[in-house]
C-alpha cells in the first residue's frame, strides 16, 4: 500500500462485499451497544454472520433478538471467556465514553487478549484513535500538528487519547493477529463509502470520517487480505 491511499466507492463497497462473500463467521463483539458497536452489528447480521456480544444492560440493546446475548462485564474474565467462546473472530469497539479517566480499555482489553491467547480465536479487529501513536501527525502541517497534539490530543482529549495509547501497547505485545483502526473524529453521517487509507499516518487534512464508514472497514478487514497492524482512515 501507498504511504496514503484513497479507496473509491467501488473499492470499499468490494472490500465490503468480499467480507460478506466469504464463509460465515462467528463474531465476538465487545461495546456492541455503542455507536459505533451497534452498527458494526448491524452489518454483521446484515452480511449473515453469528454475533455473540458482551452487554451490561441487554434490554437496552435493539439487536439483541437476533443475537446470542452474553450479560456482564469486559471486565470480568468469566464472561469474556464466555462472548468469545466458539468464535472465528473478535471485534471490538470498546472506548471512552466521556473525557474523563475511565480507563476501560486499560482494564478490558488485557483481559480479552489473555482470553484468545490462551482458547483462541487468534484475529482481533479493534476501533482505535488517531492519537494513538506519536507519528500520527506527520502528515499534517506544522500549525495544525501543533493545535493537534497540543490542545486536542494532549488537553481535551488526553484521557481519552491515553487509553488508546495502553490499547496499542496492549495489542503490539500480544501473539494476535490484530488490526486497530484510528481514525480521527467520528460523525454520525451516512457512509461516504469513500475515503484515505494510510498505514503510516492520518491522511493530510483527515479531521472525521462518519462511525457507519468506520464500521465497513473494520468488517471488511476480516477478509484472508485485511490489514495486519494500525491503520488510519479518514474522508
Amino acid at each position: 500500500m501507498s504511504p496514503t491511499e484513497a479507496m473509491s466507492a467501488p473499492e470499499v463497497m468490494a472490500a465490503t462485499e468480499v467480507a460478506n462473500s466469504q464463509k460465515k463467521l462467528r463474531f465476538a463483539l465487545f461495546g456492541a451497544n455503542g455507536a459505533t458497536g451497534r452498527l458494526l452489528t448491524e452489518r454483521a447480521l446484515a452480511a449473515g454472520h453469528t454475533v455473540t456480544a458482551l452487554l451490561r444492560d441487554p434490554t437496552v440493546f435493539p439487536f439483541r433478538d437476533r443475537i446470542q446475548v452474553v450479560h456482564g462485564s469486559a471486565f470480568d474474565p468469566d464472561c469474556v471467556s464466555d462472548t468469545i467462546a466458539g468464535s472465528d473472530a473478535v471485534l471490538s469497539s470498546l472506548g471512552a465514553s466521556s473525557l474523563r479517566r475511565e480507563d476501560v480499555l486499560e482494564r478490558a482489553i488485557p483481559v480479552i487478549v489473555q482470553s484468545m491467547e490462551r482458547t483462541g480465536p487468534r484475529r482481533i479487529v479493534v476501533l482505535g484513535s488517531a492519537g494513538a501513536l506519536p507519528d500520527s501527525l506527520d502528515q499534517q502541517s506544522p500549525w495544525r500538528r501543533w493545535i493537534v497534539q497540543k490542545i486536542v490530543y494532549n488537553t481535551i482529549l488526553k484521557w481519552p487519547v491515553a487509553s488508546q495509547i495502553a490499547q496499542w501497547q496492549i495489542l503490539s505485545h500480544s501473539t494476535l493477529d490484530w488490526t486497530m483502526v484510528m481514525p480521527p473524529m467520528l460523525n454520525n453521517q451516512p457512509p461516504r463509502h469513500t475515503f484515505r487509507v494510510d498505514v503510516h499516518a492520518l491522511p493530510r487534512n483527515g479531521a472525521q470520517i462518519s462511525r457507519a464508514d468506520v464500521a465497513d472497514f473494520m468488517l471488511a478487514q476480516l477478509a484472508p487480505d485485511g490489514i495486519r497492524r494500525g491503520v488510519y482512515l479518514s474522508w
